[in-house]
């Protein structure tokens, strides 16, 4: 392990203009509170839940029926109760656990549910099922909303109950959270009018929120299949080529293409400090062997790696030069990146970003293992060989789905 207690040096960017990568828009006057793992994140919307007075919204890769799901779906019904509208969106293979019997229940008790591509069966093949829902966002009214990486599930795994996930999701509050809300609002009517539920598609009139706000500026990005291919993936690449002196990336699944590993090494020549925090633990196997497949380049090019290995890193975060951070569902790798419903939060506020990249930094001194590039190219042929096979499986998988941009093909990638 290795110190990383100093501070962020202070030379700084920001952003001139008003826009990032992509075209979406900073909007100023917003209250950001960062939440870490379940334990801040469910008492937080549980709370919002009982607040709720007109509409909640909540879409969810993963929605479990363990007794953190259980909780979810009582504080909704309290608002189904109410007189308050909720509408749920969950993917059919996030959430393919949950029992048919909860679904029914809950559609009984008055929650409008919704299933985002449904068919999973493993004998009927498809291009799209490789296209997922990951979208992690809870909007409630016009007062608050809340984006990260947080699934309706547990902290707890089954191997190490005392160790939650570790992962992120941000509050906001302010004018931001209309453009979350109508984000929310325009997939689930998309999804009402394919699932032929066209009276699940009406609008809710809301009140003008009360809810002070505050004085962060943040954006609000969305990856989809449509108008917003690359949105997260050109914000990040923007971040990154206008970095002076530290980025902290810590992503569960961590596999970026040609573009991103340029820009990265094009950071560390220019004499900044490149630090990746992933996944030491083994959730699933392809995925993280063929991650690995890339650590002798990223190592190569002065990228410090360190793993994850006190439970299961499931955060998919960033902060640039201490003040330009990024918290939600994507991860840097191809199925995030070109195939699923994506949402991320960008903030470009030095007290956020500052007290983030020192939460990051002590995660990483105190939980992070550094891997060394003179040790890593000591590994057995064989390994090596497993997690390039892992990592031509998931190119192959990629290929399989249909969705190959055209500079990729250009490029070998």
């Amino acid at each position: 392990m290795i110190d990383m207690s100093q501070g962020t040096p202070h030379r700084r960017w920001r952003y001139r203009a008003q826009r990032l990568a992509g075209g979406s828009s900073f909007v100023a006057g917003n209250q950001l509170t960062l939440l870490q793992n379940g334990q801040a994140y469910f008492p937080a919307i549980e709370a919002a839940f009982d607040r709720a007075r007109h509409e909640i919204h909540l879409q969810t890769y993963i929605y479990e029926n363990d007794a953190t799901g259980q909780r979810v779906t009582t504080a909704l019904r309290r608002a189904v109760l109410r007189g308050v509208r909720v509408c749920v969106l969950i993917d059919g293979f996030g959430s393919r656990n949950l029992p048919p019997e909860v679904r029914k229940r809950m559609r009984s008790d008055g929650v409008n549910l919704l299933i985002y591509r449904p068919e999973i069966s493993p004998w009927t093949f498809r291009r799209k099922r490789l296209r997922r829902m990951h979208r992690k966002i809870v909007v409630v009214d016009r007062d608050i909303a809340f984006v990260g990486g947080i699934n309706i599930i547990g902290d707890g795994t089954a191997s190490d109950a005392r160790a939650p996930r570790y992962d992120y999701a941000v509050a906001v509050e302010g004018p931001l959270v209309e453009a979350i809300r109508l984000a929310a609002q325009r997939l689930w009517s998309r999804l009402a009018w394919r699932s032929l539920r066209k009276e699940l598609a009406r609008r809710v009139e809301l009140p003008t929120s009360t809810v002070a706000g505050g004085s962060m500026s943040a954006a609000f990005l969305l990856r989809d299949n449509v108008r917003h291919r690359r949105d997260i993936e050109a914000a990040y690449l923007q971040a990154i080529r206008q970095a002076q002196s530290e980025i902290l990336l810590a992503h569960a699944y961590f596999l970026p293409g040609l573009e991103f590993r340029h820009a990265l090494a094009g950071a560390v020549r220019r004499g900044v400090r490149v630090v990746v925090l992933l996944q030491g633990k083994v959730e699933y196997r392809l995925e993280h062997y063929a991650v690995q497949a890339l650590y002798g380049s990223l190592l190569d090019k002065g990228i410090e790696i360190y793993e994850y290995r006190k439970s299961f890193l499931h955060a998919k975060v960033a902060v640039i030069d201490g003040h330009w951070a990024t918290i939600g569902s994507s991860n840097i790798d191809p199925f995030s990146l070109l195939l699923s419903l994506e949402a991320n939060l960008v903030v470009d506020d030095e007290v956020f970003g500052a007290r983030f990249a020192r939460m990051l930094k002590e995660t990483v001194k105190t939980d992070g293992w550094r891997i060394e590039a003179k040790s890593w190219n000591q590994q057995p042929a064989y390994l090596r060989f497993f997690s390039w096979l892992s990592y031509g499986l998931l190119r192959l998988m990629r290929g399989l789905s249909g969705y190959v941009r055209e500079n990729d093909r250009a490029r070998g990638e």
